[in-house]
């Protein structure tokens, strides 16, 4: 499984609009120019959260993006689904119901699914918030 490119901006965006809560909006250039990453990108990825109601987004001249709810609230599963969809390994996972009509005789079903559930244990159990307890720990020559 490999996290595209609009999940892991994702991340680093999340994690950026906590690190940088002031109160105030937080403009997109401003964390486009710190995370070096494409302005229409941003807006993109801002545009898929804000409908998820992840971020709030204000227009006008004192406008900009910050979180819906405080870091603790997000899990980075959470975040990654939105951006990416299925976390799971195989196709046969996505569904609720597996409709794989091989999965009787299926040896590596079992795989996929310890797999899969590894996978989950961990991007629903780290939040934004130890992501960003993190990013300040890692040093402080990386600015956010």
């Amino acid at each position: 499984m490999k996290i595209s490119t609009k999940g892991r901006y994702a991340l680093r965006l999340m994690i950026d609009l906590a690190i940088n809560d002031d109160g105030k909006c937080i403009r997109i250039r401003d964390i486009a120019k710190r995370q070096e990453i494409s302005d229409k990108y941003l807006e993109q990825i801002i545009s898929i959260l804000n409908r998820a109601g992840y971020i709030k987004s204000v227009r006008g001249p004192q406008g900009g993006h910050r979180l819906a709810k405080h870091p603790s609230e997000y899990t980075v599963g959470m975040i990654l689904r939105l951006t990416e969809g299925s976390l799971s390994p195989v196709a046969c996972l996505d569904d609720e119901v597996n409709q794989c009509t091989r999965q009787a005789q299926c040896a590596t079903l079992e795989l996929w699914k310890k797999l899969d559930k590894a996978i989950s244990d961990v991007v629903d159990n780290v939040t934004l918030e130890d992501l960003v307890q993190w990013q300040i720990n890692k040093n402080s020559n990386y600015i956010i």
